[in-house]
């Protein structure tokens, strides 16, 4: 169902069972999916995808980058499934400097004010609290969590089910299954109570247990990966840290003693 006061540019793809309410406007460059639901006052101004079983609240605005070094070229946005994107959540496409695409997954929930910048790149089941922006080219893996009020800077990379503190300056990236809080970032531990809820292993949780204690036991991070035993590096969980710690990158990695 269409709403009469609607704004839709005839251009625009939308399926047959999408609903869209009151005074919403949805621009020339707009594909909208199966069974998403579009509330009243929602602006679409951008090329974007947008796919099934979408929940867009009032007041979304998803509109241009907000990068002074943006001149209007056509970039995009592409928006997975079953997202819940809350009041006042706005969301930028790419950039043609950044990869002129802004990706978001399936399964999330952005919270009322919540920002994704341009280029941004966020994976699937990821929470963002109220209030928190994510700076440009920002890359949220699988499964984060974001406390209400943070904001993580642009560039910065969060690891695969990590956990952001409320209320946390992100400078720093965060290994997968860190938990994270502070005025600037720094290392309080790992996501246990998150990895045991997701049913790993317990064998394999001591092991990330114990590589994290390697891996930080000084300040050195490259020096103590080079002295880790062969076994912790086998576990697949101490190897996807690994892995996002020896990654080209923008940030330093966030750390306990940051």
């Amino acid at each position: 169902m269409i709403h009469k006061t609607a704004i839709i540019d005839p251009r625009a793809k939308i399926a047959s069972n999408v609903e869209i309410g009151p005074f919403c406007v949805i621009g020339p460059n707009v594909e909208i999916y199966e069974n998403t639901i579009i509330h009243s006052h929602v602006n679409i101004s951008v090329s974007a995808k947008i796919g099934k079983g979408n929940k867009i609240y009032p007041f979304v605005s998803i509109n241009d980058p907000q990068d002074l070094k943006y001149k209007g070229e056509p970039t995009n946005l592409v928006i997975g499934d079953n997202n819940k994107i809350r009041e006042y959540v706005t969301i930028n496409p790419g950039t043609a400097g950044g990869g002129g695409k802004t990706v978001i997954g399936n399964n999330c929930l952005f919270m009322i004010s919540s920002h994704i910048a341009h280029d941004c790149q966020v994976g699937n089941n990821v929470i963002i609290a109220n209030n928190v922006p994510l700076g440009g080219h920002a890359i949220i893996e699988d499964n984060v969590i974001i406390g209400g009020n943070s904001a993580v800077q642009q560039f910065t990379r969060i690891g695969k089910m990590a956990m952001i503190g409320g209320m946390t300056g992100v400078l720093h990236d965060v290994i997968p299954y860190g938990l994270s809080t502070g005025n600037r970032n720094s290392l309080q531990g790992l996501n246990l109570i998150g990895l045991r809820r997701a049913n790993f292993e317990n064998k394999d949780i001591l092991g990330l247990s114990e590589a994290y204690k390697e891996i930080f036991a000084t300040k050195n991070i490259n020096e103590n990966l080079s002295k880790m035993s062969g076994s912790l590096q086998e576990n697949p969980l101490v190897k996807n840290v690994i892995d996002f710690i020896t990654k080209d990158k923008k940030r330093s990695i966030c750390t306990p003693f940051s």
